[in-house]
């Protein structure tokens, strides 16, 4: 999956902080809460009270706590994140879903025209965005990929039997959905390579470095799943790709060049954008 660390995360806790040590005895809700505090958290409250009900016993609490403060992402603690009301598994190593992928999710869900719509999530990471889509259809017919396989195994977590598939964007996919893809739905890396090293450690040192870097300018993944797309799409079916704002105008750009019609839409309230790109006999869609 995508991105530019911009998760509005339960809590972000200082890389650099000191972790305490081991105790034989179980830290009490008080201790969690100043333990997170101390350490930068900015939801300590929340956090706590999450890591008290996952912990079977003192000394893993003490150890969640000790990796929480280290700077690792809460959710790859706790094994799972809250994605469009569902709770996905997250492993260590993968991507964690963003707030702001639920946009992404809104606008694909609207566009399901028929109960068997063919759904494909490139870059899934997770699978959360997959896992949403079947949630809110359940018969339609859903494949998703990831280059990384442990993001796949993940995945595979979240998702149907055979639904998931390794290797790089549609080279993964079953050859027979060519030209019958109703629905491609793509959350890709779209962060500068030169501003990774500005990212939250939680995303820099915690998420794989494929799920964040899109090249110089972040669109270089976007720009491969735009020309590939045609191949792929049935007539009359849509791309979509999460950006940024600002990337927006490239990311529809590259659907341009290759005979899509783009529709970038923005979410002020999630900080969410999503070009919306239309294969030759498509309709405009909802807005």
């Amino acid at each position: 999956m995508v991105h530019d660390g911009g998760r509005p995360p339960p809590g972000a806790a200082h890389q650099n902080s000191e972790v305490p040590p081991t105790s034989t005895q179980s830290p009490t809700p008080t201790d969690v809460i100043a333990t997170l505090r101390s350490a930068g958290c900015v939801f300590a409250e929340d956090e706590a009270r999450l890591l008290l009900d996952a912990a079977r016993d003192g000394a893993q609490l003490t150890t969640m706590v000790q990796e929480r403060v280290s700077g690792r992402p809460l959710e790859q603690i706790l094994g799972w994140a809250e994605f469009c009301g569902l709770r996905v598994a997250v492993e260590p190593g993968v991507f964690v879903p963003r707030r702001r992928t639920e946009f992404l999710v809104r606008q694909a869900a609207a566009l399901l025209a028929t109960d068997e719509a063919v759904v494909v999530d490139l870059c899934c990471g997770s699978g959360a965005v997959a896992a949403a889509l079947a949630s809110a259809s359940r018969s339609i017919v859903l494949h998703a990929s990831d280059i990384d396989p442990v993001a796949a195994r993940c995945a595979e977590r979240n998702l149907a039997p055979g639904a998931v598939h390794c290797g790089d964007l549609y080279d993964a996919l079953p050859a027979d959905l060519r030209g019958r893809v109703d629905l491609l739905v793509v959350n890709a890396p779209y962060v500068p390579s030169d501003a990774i090293a500005t990212m939250p450690p939680e995303a820099r040192l915690h998420e794989p470095h494929g799920a964040l870097d899109g090249g110089a300018d972040g669109v270089d993944v976007h720009r491969r799943v735009a020309a590939g797309a045609p191949e792929w799409l049935a007539p009359g079916g849509h791309l979509l790709i999460e950006t940024s704002e600002h990337q927006a105008d490239l990311t529809a750009e590259a659907c341009a060049r290759a005979g899509l019609a783009p529709r970038p839409i923005h979410c002020p309230e999630l900080g969410a954008t999503v070009v919306v790109a239309a294969a030759p006999g498509a309709g405009s869609g909802p807005a």
